[in-house]
């Protein structure tokens, strides 16, 4: 079977910086390829149009919500994408202003081909206080941040410190991910995006795009590595309670029913696959936390052990990225 396309959806509302932040995606894909499917609120779609600037592979929806007026449309789309040759390395779905991001994502994986990649919300933080306060968008505005598995705060720049604090913790009130970002001109960290192993474990892109001071000094990936097996449900549980947190997590887990499965967790949302027997757990993190967190959380999870080389009591390690 093929592997899934990796999904990413780039919500929040009118203004934010959407198209902004994926023509910045676009040149920096390191050779991948990446399909942008557009969403606009309009019958004629200026943000598609912006955005084939930088790609050839551009999909225009036009007229709104897509997770209502045109559900169907997305999904035929999908097939058409999934059923391609040469599949995308990346699909970027860009939601209108007006749309819910998690309702979008939601109808994205209900095709298999298809793997949620992260919920990104644009978040103007000039115009923050302003947008809730609405009483016609501001349901909207704060819907997008609550279903957001990442917050990148955009126009920061033309901010004081403290207004950039104060809209900073306005966000972080409201949202239920700790993971916020700011976006200077649109640039975020490839691995926002990029699910290989390189992006994922050993490469997170905090030091190359030159602007390491706006992001949050605690991002860090490392391996959890463990021999012993593990409760589905107790795992599950274990990664629930730092959730906020985790921005991804991608691995293989040893059962105590005896089985194997790769696991793929996107905030709160999980992907369970059964996969071939492993000699050992092995759970790649990237988030916001100590390892000795994830350490503690995830021994509560498993069996204890029974190879007598080990020395009685000894856990799963930790191998640290960054």
């Amino acid at each position: 079977m093929m592997k899934p396309i990796p999904l990413a959806v780039i919500g929040g509302y009118l203004g934010a910086g959407k198209t902004t932040m994926i023509n910045a995606l676009l040149t920096n894909t390191d050779g991948r390829r990446v399909t942008v499917l557009v969403n606009d609120f309009g019958s004629i779609n200026i943000d598609a149009t912006l955005i084939r600037e930088r790609s050839d592979d551009v999909i225009g929806l036009e007229n709104g919500c897509v997770c209502c007026s045109i559900g169907g449309k997305l999904m035929e789309t999908l097939i058409e994408i999934s059923a391609r040759d040469a599949r995308p390395d990346l699909l970027v779905i860009e939601a209108s202003g007006v749309s819910d991001p998690v309702r979008i994502a939601q109808v994205g994986m209900l095709d298999r081909a298809f793997r949620l990649q992260g919920i990104v919300v644009a978040v103007d933080a000039e115009c923050i206080e302003a947008t809730l306060a609405n009483a016609y968008i501001g349901d909207v505005a704060r819907r997008q941040i609550e279903g957001a598995t990442c917050i990148v705060l955009t126009k920061t720049d033309l901010l004081g410190i403290e207004e950039s604090r104060a809209a900073r913790a306005r966000v972080m009130d409201i949202a239920h991910t700790r993971i916020v970002f700011e976006g200077c001109h649109g640039n975020v960290p490839n691995a926002l995006f990029f699910n290989d192993d390189a992006s994922l474990g050993e490469r997170i892109a905090v030091q190359s795009l030159g602007y390491s001071n706006r992001l949050p000094a605690e991002l860090r990936s490392f391996t959890f590595q463990s021999d012993q097996r593990f409760d589905r449900i107790a795992l599950k549980a274990a990664c629930a309670s730092f959730s906020d947190r985790l921005l991804r997590a991608k691995g293989f887990v040893r059962l105590l029913d005896g089985s194997c499965v790769e696991i793929h967790v996107v905030g709160k949302r999980w992907h369970i696959t059964p996969c071939r027997d492993v000699e050992q757990t092995r759970i790649v993190f990237i988030g916001l936390f100590e390892p000795d967190d994830i350490a503690c959380a995830l021994s509560a999870a498993s069996a204890p052990r029974t190879n007598p080389s080990r020395e009685p009591g000894e856990q799963g390690h930790i191998r640290r990225h960054g």
